[in-house]
Formats: C-alpha cells, sequence, structure tokens
C-alpha cells in the first residue's frame, strides 16, 4: 500500500485475479459505474503495436519477433524467452518501464477523479500493490475457473498449468486483499459487490488501511 498520510489525488484501487477468474468483466463494472480504470494489458498490447515505443527496442533485441505491421508477434516473442530467464529479464527491463510510464501518466490525467483502478494481472507477483491504497481480487472456485479456462481457444492443460505456475495461489491473493470480488455466483452478485466497494472508497475518500497509517 502507499505510505500512510493525506489522501493526495484519487484514491487508487489494485485490481487483480488469476487467470479465468472474471477481471476483464469486473474491471467494465467499476468502468460502467464512471471509475476511470487503467488496463495494464492494454497498456502492453499498445506498447507492442505498430509504433508502439516498445517495439522497435524490443525487435532489436530479440530478432526475428516482429510482424509485418511493424509490431511485436507475441507468439514468437514467448517462444524467444520460454525457459531463458535472462532473455526474460532483458525483455522485463526494455517493457516496465514503460509500463510504469502509461500508468503514471494515466494518474496524471485523472488526478482530479476520487477513485481510479489500476487493472494488474500479476499486481501481488510484481509488487504493484506498494502503488495502491486498497487492493481488490476477483476470484472464483477453482473449477469455475478451469472450465472458463479450458473454454478459450488454444487452451489446453499444459498451457492453463504453465500459466497457473507463474501466477501467485488464489488463497494468498484473497488473503491479502482488502476486497475480494467472488464471481462463481454469477455477474450480477459480483456488480453488487464493486458498487458496494465504490461506494465505501468515494464516501468520504477513505481507503481501509495504509501501511504505516
Amino acid at each position: 500500500m502507499r505510505p500512510g498520510g493525506p489522501v493526495i489525488g484519487p484514491i487508487i484501487l489494485g485490481l487483480t485475479g488469476s487467470i479465468g477468474m472474471g477481471k476483464s468483466a469486473t474491471a467494465g463494472m467499476f468502468a460502467a459505474l464512471g471509475v476511470p480504470v487503467h488496463d495494464a494489458d492494454a497498456a502492453v498490447h499498445a506498447l507492442y503495436g505498430p509504433g508502439g515505443e516498445a517495439a522497435a527496442a524490443i525487435g532489436a533485441a530479440f530478432p526475428g519477433v516482429r510482424d509485418p505491421r511493424g509490431g511485436v508477434d507475441r507468439a514468437r516473442l514467448r517462444d524467444a524467452v520460454l525457459g531463458d530467464p535472462d532473455r526474460m529479464a532483458a525483455l522485463e527491463a526494455l517493457v516496465h518501464p514503460l509500463v510504469r510510464a502509461a500508468s503514471t501518466a494515466f494518474l496524471a490525467r485523472h488526478a482530479a477523479a476520487p477513485l481510479v483502478v489500476l487493472d494488474i494481472p500479476l499486481l501481488y507477483e510484481t509488487g504493484g500493490e506498494t502503488r495502491c491504497d486498497a487492493v481488490a481480487v476477483v476470484s472464483a472456485p477453482p473449477e469455475v475457473q478451469r472450465a472458463r479456462v479450458l473454454a478459450r481457444p488454444g487452451m489446453n492443460e499444459a498451457a492453463f498449468a504453465a500459466i497457473l505456475a507463474k501466477q501467485m495461489p488464489d488463497a494468498e491473493k484473497r488473503a491479502r486483499a482488502d476486497f475480494v470480488i467472488d464471481t462463481g455466483g454469477g455477474f450480477p452478485a459480483a456488480e453488487a459487490e464493486v458498487a458496494r466497494i465504490v461506494a465505501r472508497l468515494t464516501e468520504g475518500r477513505a481507503p481501509p488501511h495504509r501501511a504505516g497509517g
């Protein structure tokens, strides 16, 4: 969490959740209530796309990963770094500062908003919670998660297992979160929980707690 002291600017709510939990749909619920949402995945796609800030640097560092339009072919890039920690670290060193700059620009654009959401899939895994006043974790029962993920085109058991291995266990995320949004019971219930969270964080602008505060 951000250091203690008076809230300056909007309250920052981190939104995260493992694959198949319904995080993207939940981010849309916040947006539908008028809360500005920064989608970290969308920011990365823009950075990797034709003309994106990261495309040229990634192409230079990893020959053969550019696509015909001048962007980055993410499948080729994944193959180029898979199983190679040094190459992955080199990629992260290129991309992470640009992703951070995009979120900083987002916060500057919405400095007058009472509440903003940083939608970050690997929030805890990358230490992103230190930029937030509170964290909401989107969750669902394991069987619901599994069914959702395996229904995706091109997904299989091995790929699902590999993704889960890179993510903090759902139980640990839930334990660390200020709010848990359970989508397992259907999205109407999740929408109601999102509305309660927005009301709590914007009425009096008081986050649930702050480290050191």
